[in-house]
This record gives C-alpha cells, structure tokens and sequence, in this order.
C-alpha cells in the first residue's frame, strides 16, 4: 500500500461538476456502465438534503462523493477516486467525512449499493458496512454481462 498523501476534504457545488465528471470518467471502468452523466448529477444535486464532499490533493480535485438524506437515513450514491491516487486514503477520507456530515445531519444509518466484484467493498467493510442485501443481475454491462448488486448498511453511532 502506498503512503497516505495530504487530503484536504470540502463541501462542493454545481461548480465542481466539471471535475466530478472528469473524476468520473477516469474511475468508472465503462464496461459496468456505471458513470453517471452530468445532467443526472446535476439534477440530483437540486434536490433537498443532497450534498457532495469533494477531496483535494495539491489543490486538485482527487475524488468526491455523492450523498442524499432522508428523513433519518443517508444513502452513499458515488464514490470516487481519481486512479492514480487509489489506496493513498482518499476514498477513506470521503467515505468518513459522508459519514460525520451524516451523522451531523441527523442521519442515523448510512446505506449504499456496489456491484458484487468492486474493490470498494473492502474500504467498506473496514469502515463499519454490513452486507444486509442482494439484488441478483442488477448491474448490466456493456458486453451484456450482469452483475449483482450488493447493498450495505452503517448504523451511526
């Protein structure tokens, strides 16, 4: 594993999408089809209890992720991280700032859903995430393939 670099973690707004999307593109592998595009980001951004966290490393944008609360859950919709700077902690530093801003929001639980064979599963369950489902063929890819989808559940202390 490599040396944790200097990750400076902030709330973002429209005006990080542009980095959001390029971050996007580089860390989803486009045979999942798992990317979502800018106006979706866009739109669910304008709804209430919506936020992004945004990580930077010397000053760039290195990783994000989108959130949403309601009522007294929060659900984690993205995560990413730039490539280059995978396993340097970036991904657990979004992941525990989603989790406070929860938790801060009232939140009392945190869920998320990941295809069956990401490597972000890991970082999940180091943080606190149980598997509590399963939903068979949810992903599709590209080549036809599916995936299922696994779904996580944190409870806030």
């Amino acid at each position: 594993m490599s040396a944790t670099v200097g990750i400076a973690l902030r709330g973002g707004g429209v005006a990080d999408l542009t980095s959001v999307d390029r971050i996007m593109q580089a860390a989803f592998d486009p045979r999942f089809g798992e990317a979502w595009t800018h106006n979706q980001v866009l739109g669910l951004m304008a709804m209430p209890g919506v936020w992004l966290t945004i990580a930077e490393v010397n000053d760039e944008a290195a990783g994000f992720a989108l959130s949403r609360r309601v009522l007294d859950e929060a659900e984690l919709l993205l995560l990413a991280t730039t490539p280059h700077l995978r396993r340097r902690g970036v991904a657990a530093a979004v992941l525990r700032a989603v989790l406070a801003d929860a938790r801060s929001h009232g939140a009392s639980s945190v869920h998320l859903e990941v295809r069956s064979d990401n490597d972000a599963i890991k970082l999940y369950r180091s943080e606190g995430f149980m598997m509590v489902g399963r939903r068979s063929d949810y992903y599709r890819g590209h080549g036809g393939q599916s995936y299922d989808a696994l779904t996580y559940r944190r409870t806030l202390a």
